[in-house]
């Protein structure tokens, strides 16, 4: 009988795969050893891989050159980075190696745009996309940025009052972008994204206060849609609702050359997953193309901001079991070393599906079991894996180590579980290590935190 672990996953999914392989019994991503790391590390761990960043970027930009070749597109096609995804200095530095660009979110997001430019990183001729709703010190650190040379800094309006504040603020002549407030799919709780201004409004908005403001040239129309790109009816019907809008106000308005088609593409999340980026992007391409020719206006300037695309599947982080309780006659739980509530918050805060393996013992045969972590919370457990919605391992045994990783965690987890500071049931965060690779392919290891201190945890709760 097929009773172990490589079986199962040999009979369910086509394996190896590009990311993944078996050497010696033992899991193995992009070509690191995962047992090696555990070996030299221990666990809890979290680790970046650089790498896989600049190679989903690279990708994109050539599915899109070959779009614009395929359909004889005139314009051109610009990757900006969300930031809100990862603000980590190792993840923005690694994105800026691509001639890429970057979408904020925040205030302080400027502080870090301000940081990369003074440490080269980035020119003042990179794009600076500012979205999110602009409180005072937002507006002042976007009008700052412009006054002191970023030319090509957009801020996005979300709401009717922001264009008078940014007016107020910067010396000369500014761009600008409007965010389009998108109808949400049916399943959600609302009808429109409380985000940008209605499809309806932004005509007559455009010609009340910017047609003749002196101060004030519209740049960009921003396209978003909270559920991400993805092949179905609702995204297209939205896409092209949007580009009604789009060629509406460029017939009105000569200075609008871009559209930024927000919302990013989906990862990685089993090994099961199959999406076609190079085929949506040549559809999204093709439709822009066809709509602005039977409009007779000139295509746009395309801009995407991929976040989660960008980073997350650069990165993983790794558990050891350390104890299985048998709670009844179906349930047996393996207990991490580690929670999930503080480590990958939105595996239980939205049920998010993570790609998940064994790291060793892919040889010994296979229990179905529930993974538990170590905080008293009755929440704090992970239940959503490939094999539809059941978790497959090689059986515990005391006396053999059995260790796992969960992939494609780069995007969030970080920033949701309030990376370096309160953890609950003062659980630490785990060591974190990046990795890279050096111009002759060989790995290198940096440790960027060791695992939090009770001194740190102290420190923060004022008892010391």
């Amino acid at each position: 009988m097929n009773t172990k672990y490589s079986d199962l996953i040999d009979q369910t999914f086509d394996f190896p795969q590009e990311e993944f392989s078996i050497e010696k019994g033992h899991l193995s991503f992009h070509g690191i050893n995962l047992a090696e790391l555990i070996k030299e590390h221990g666990t809890p761990l979290k680790f970046s891989y650089l790498p896989k960043i600049s190679e989903n970027i690279i990708n994109t930009k050539k599915w899109f050159k070959d779009a614009f070749e395929e359909h004889n597109y005139a314009g051109k096609y610009n990757y900006c980075y969300c930031t809100k995804s990862s603000h980590f200095a190792h993840v923005l530095e690694e994105v800026l190696k691509n001639d890429t660009h970057m979408e904020t979110s925040s205030a302080f997001d400027i502080n870090i745009v301000e940081s990369l430019e003074a440490k080269g990183k980035l020119t003042k001729d990179n794009y600076i996309i500012c979205n999110g709703f602009k409180r005072a010190q937002y507006v002042e650190n976007i009008t700052r940025i412009i006054n002191n040379g970023f030319k090509n800094c957009i801020p996005i309006i979300d709401n009717y009052e922001e264009l008078k504040l940014l007016s107020h603020g910067v010396n000369g002549k500014m761009n600008v972008g409007i965010r389009i407030a998108s109808e949400e799919e049916p399943k959600f709780e609302f009808y429109t994204s409380r985000l940008g201004i209605g499809y309806k409004n932004i005509l007559k908005y455009y010609k009340s206060e910017i047609q003749d403001n002196e101060k004030v040239s519209l740049k960009m129309l921003h396209f978003f849609i909270n559920t991400g790109i993805r092949d179905n009816a609702y995204y297209w019907n939205e896409l092209t609702k949007c580009l009604k809008v789009y060629v509406n106000l460029k017939k009105i308005c000569p200075s609008l050359d871009s559209l930024n088609i927000g919302g990013g593409f989906p990862i990685k999340n089993s090994l099961g997953f199959e999406f076609d980026y190079g085929y949506m992007i040549n559809e999204i391409v093709r439709i822009i193309k066809e709509t602005c020719d039977e409009a007779e206006v000139e295509v746009p300037i395309i801009f995407t901001e991929f976040g989660s695309y960008t980073v997350g599947e650069s990165a993983g982080v790794l558990y050891e079991i350390l104890y299985q309780k048998q709670q009844n006659d179906r349930e047996k739980w393996n207990l991490i070393n580690s929670s999930f509530m503080t480590t990958l918050p939105d595996s239980w805060s939205i049920n998010k599906r993570f790609l998940m393996l064994p790291i060793n013992r892919w040889n010994d045969e296979y229990e179905r079991v529930l993974l538990g972590g170590l905080t008293c919370d009755s929440d704090d457990y992970y239940n959503s894996e490939q094999h539809i919605n059941a978790i497959y391992l090689p059986k515990f045994h005391k006396e053999k180590p059995l260790y796992i990783g969960f992939f494609n965690t780069g995007a969030y987890q970080e920033s949701v579980g309030g990376y370096g500071g309160l953890q609950h049931c003062l659980i630490p965060q785990p060591k974190h290590i990046i990795l890279n690779r050096n111009d002759k392919g060989e790995l290198e290891t940096k440790v960027f935190n060791e695992q939090q201190t009770q001194e740190k945890f102290l420190s923060i709760l004022g008892y010391n």
